[in-house]
């Protein structure tokens, strides 16, 4: 029996699995709050029973697991049942998601979940939380999101036969509305932002008893998103990057990642952490201005990379913690310079991501731009999203090429 409990980040409250899972209870009961636009209070994570983990887990027998089959490791998840296998097949993630590139020089790492199912990083929580669903008996999900999330749920309640609910902003790209509507999922444009659509999504979920994704608000959203650090700790052979750039609008990913190296440091397998940095759109850098000042003050967010477009990015607190815990620092980037980034991997790696993940790339430019002489060993860059996913940007960016004949085209190639 997988021993586990939820733990309150904000007032440390613990209360065993059967109490938060069997009534669905989402935020801290005593100090939970989930109020308009300002970050999630009474957010909770899991904790194991490490001590014993210790000693039934060999950290030699999991480095021969392989990436992205995530159910290879049941005792780290908050799981009692899972599927049959042909069933989680249908849920594997890349299974070599770090890829190596020579940048101007210098090696850099990728990590690149633009290759799983719904093509984000996205599919990561959702799988998880659609198996607790699975697990509950629980037949329909829903979830607030920019485009990324709901198109990775409403993909994975295809995959597995759970009905989906997503609630997007109607400025959502059409690309990520078309996915989402081709798996089948019932979509509601929201007359407004993302933060109206989080809002509106908890308040008729609750209404109706739908099971809720919304990130953070649904813990297991946090937990799910640590398979990423166990993948890399899985291929790279527990020698994980020193530093790690990672795009960030609600928080979770990088809250995500931290669990991962919390869990693999609790259990003795790795002796410290990387140190995180999250990048964010000078357009919605809630994550800066707080680290700065040391309160959160609401200002409406707009930026070309919607998917890290959060004005009250809900798992705020969460995430600034993991960058303070790993020694880490947070970074804003322009628009402009997103998009150059975008080009230049495109053109330099044959990596197609959105504005949101080169995002990563752009804070790692602008950092060393600045901070020159700054000695940086084996930095990783986290992409987490495909270029399809939004190509509105590019379309405008891109000139189509002028039609020409045949005769035009072997001209240019100097034939007769």
């Amino acid at each position: 029996m997988i021993k586990y409990f939820y733990k309150c980040f904000d007032c440390g409250a613990h209360y065993s699995a059967q109490q938060i899972e069997e009534n669905f209870v989402y935020l801290c009961p005593v100090c939970g709050k989930a109020e308009r636009n300002k970050p999630l209070k009474g957010v909770l994570t899991i904790e194991y029973d490490y001590k014993s983990l210790k000693k039934k887990l060999s950290k030699e027998k999991s480095l021969k697991l392989t990436p992205g089959k995530f159910w290879q490791y049941k005792s780290l998840w908050p799981l009692k049942k899972y599927p049959p296998n042909e069933i989680l097949a249908r849920l594997e993630l890349c299974s070599a998601p770090v890829l190596n590139y020579n940048i101007d020089g210098k090696q850099l790492q990728f990590f690149d979940d633009t290759r799983n199912p719904t093509l984000s990083y996205k599919d990561r929580a959702s799988s998880i939380v659609a198996l607790k669903a699975l697990e509950s008996g629980i037949s329909e999900i829903s979830a607030a999101s920019t485009g990324n999330a709901g198109s990775s749920l409403a993909g994975i309640c295809a995959r597995l036969g759970i009905k989906s609910h997503i609630f997007v902003p109607s400025t959502i790209p059409d690309a990520k509305r078309i996915q989402i509507q081709s798996f089948g999922a019932n979509i509601y444009l929201v007359e407004g932002s993302y933060d109206d659509a989080f809002d509106l999504c908890l308040e008729i979920s609750s209404a109706k008893n739908i099971y809720n994704r919304n990130t953070a608000y649904n813990p297991l959203t946090i937990e799910g998103k640590k398979s990423a650090a166990f993948d890399m700790f899985i291929q790279l052979q527990g020698k994980l990057p020193d530093i790690i750039f990672v795009p960030v609008g609600d928080g979770v990913i990088i809250s995500g990642l931290f669990k991962g190296f919390y869990d693999l440091k609790k259990l003795g397998w790795i002796k410290k952490y990387p140190r995180l940095v999250g990048v964010q759109a000078k357009g919605s850098d809630a994550l800066v201005r707080y680290l700065e000042k040391g309160k959160f003050v609401f200002h409406s967010a707009s930026t070309v990379a919607d998917s890290i477009c959060a004005a009250a990015p809900r798992n705020l607190y969460m995430a600034a913690a993991a960058i303070r815990l790993t020694d880490g620092f947070a970074i804003s980037v322009s628009d402009d310079n997103i998009l150059q980034a975008q080009n230049y991997l495109s053109q330099s790696t044959g990596l197609f991501v959105e504005p949101s993940c080169a995002a990563s790339f752009a804070g790692y430019k602008k950092f060393i731009s600045t901070n020159k002489g700054t000695h940086m060993e084996n930095v990783l860059l986290m992409m987490t999203g495909n270029g399809l996913k939004d190509i509105n940007t590019v379309i405008k960016n891109t000139p189509k090429p002028k039609i020409l004949s045949s005769d035009q085209i072997k001209e240019k190639f100097r034939l007769k």
